[in-house]
């Protein structure tokens, strides 16, 4: 056995060796003794019944002590409370471990713990959501999803607009405006049962239509200066209305909004215009769920069917886009970068019926006339 230092209490008001053992709050005056050989440091209490403590000495660590005690805190590893005050350096140098880091204990429980939150999150956001959006999208009244759609609509204006700028100018050529509208009965066909739908054009050169709640259905200018063909507008339109059909701009608006509250808890706050900005900015391009796509793709067919319009259109629109602009570059619109795009431009063509006479939905001077109707 090594000497170890003085180590028992001298007979003064204040003793060189405190412990406290984490139950009460003062502590106990004590003796230690040494062991270097066994490795090991003995805390004895002079008072009865208080039982020796032995601490490994290579468990022992130094604690910065904040209490201004005048001496230096110990501590052992694994024990969260005990504590022991040493007011003189002589017994720390003999420790062979006191200086050195505690690598952290637990990292496995945390890891478990961080890997269960992110779950639980995802759980949130990708299941939990969504499910509860598509039961919800059915009981928001329409007033309700027209005053969401506008809020969305004027969002979408100032975030194309930019900074500063006046919002992006609505499309209001009167000729042009005439001829979309009769494109849009022509397709509704005096349907009572048709969705009210709000079509609008904004003056802007991205090549895009989106459908927002509560019956909007936007194109940009762009869109309308890469077709060819009247039929091809059509064609987007109505799958555009297939959307409104379905709930399916306002099952996003409300996915969007719930994926906001969970992450604005995480990361911040999201509130007020601000969740409206980001479920815009979600909603222009929108990555609906590949059923989404093919009921909206389905009810196109039908719509353009009944309108003496060749399904076809449809297919034609994506796949001339796609060969001019490619799936990414230049072109924004949500289906033009959708994974199933080639399927689905295959089976838009596969229900147009072969020996069907198809006929034009515009005649040349109302084409003429929306195309000009930003102008």
């Amino acid at each position: 056995m090594t000497q170890p230092p003085p180590l028992a209490p001298r007979a003064q008001s204040v003793a060189d060796y405190v412990y406290f053992d984490g139950d009460r709050p003062l502590g106990r005056p004590v003796a230690l003794e040494l062991d270097a050989l066994a490795g090991t440091l003995t805390i004895a209490s002079a008072e009865e019944g208080v039982p020796t403590v032995r601490w490994p000495l290579a468990e022992i660590r130094v604690l910065p002590d904040t209490s201004d005690r005048g001496g230096t805190s110990l501590r052992r590893e694994g024990d969260p409370l005990a504590r022991l005050l040493v007011r003189s350096d002589a017994l720390i140098k003999t420790l062979p471990a006191a200086r050195r880091r505690t690598a952290p204990k637990g990292l496995g429980r945390i890891a478990a713990w961080g890997i269960g939150a992110v779950a639980a999150v995802a759980l949130q956001v990708g299941v939990l959501i969504p499910a509860l959006s598509d039961r919800l999208a059915t009981f928001i009244p329409p007033a309700g999803e027209a005053a969401l759609g506008e809020a969305t609509l004027g969002q979408v204006r100032g975030m194309l607009a930019g900074s500063g700028l006046p919002p992006l100018p609505v499309c209001e050529n009167p000729r042009g405006q005439a001829a979309f509208a009769q494109m849009l009965d022509t397709l509704q066909d005096g349907d009572d049962a048709a969705a009210a739908i709000t079509l609008l054009v904004l003056d802007h050169e991205m090549i895009n239509a989106f459908a927002l709640p509560g019956g909007y259905v936007v194109f940009f200018r762009g869109m309308i200066d890469a077709a060819e063909t009247p039929e091809e507008i059509a064609a987007v339109l109505a799958h555009e209305i297939g959307h409104v059909e379905n709930r399916d701009p306002t099952r996003h608006a409300l996915r969007s909004a719930g994926s906001i509250g969970i992450l604005g808890l995480l990361f911040g706050d999201f509130a007020g215009g601000a969740a409206v900005l980001f479920m815009a900015e979600r909603l222009v391009a929108a990555r609906y769920s590949q059923g989404a796509e093919a009921g909206a793709d389905t009810f196109a067919y039908g719509m353009l069917e009944n309108a003496n319009v060749s399904p076809a259109a449809l297919g034609d629109m994506f796949d001339r886009l796609r060969e001019e602009y490619g799936d990414a570059e230049g072109v924004e619109a949500h289906f033009m970068s959708h994974p199933t795009l080639g399927s689905r431009i295959a089976r838009a063509r596969a229900a147009a019926d072969a020996n069907a006479q198809y006929g034009g939905i515009l005649d040349e001077a109302d084409w003429d006339d929306l195309q000009s109707i930003c102008d």
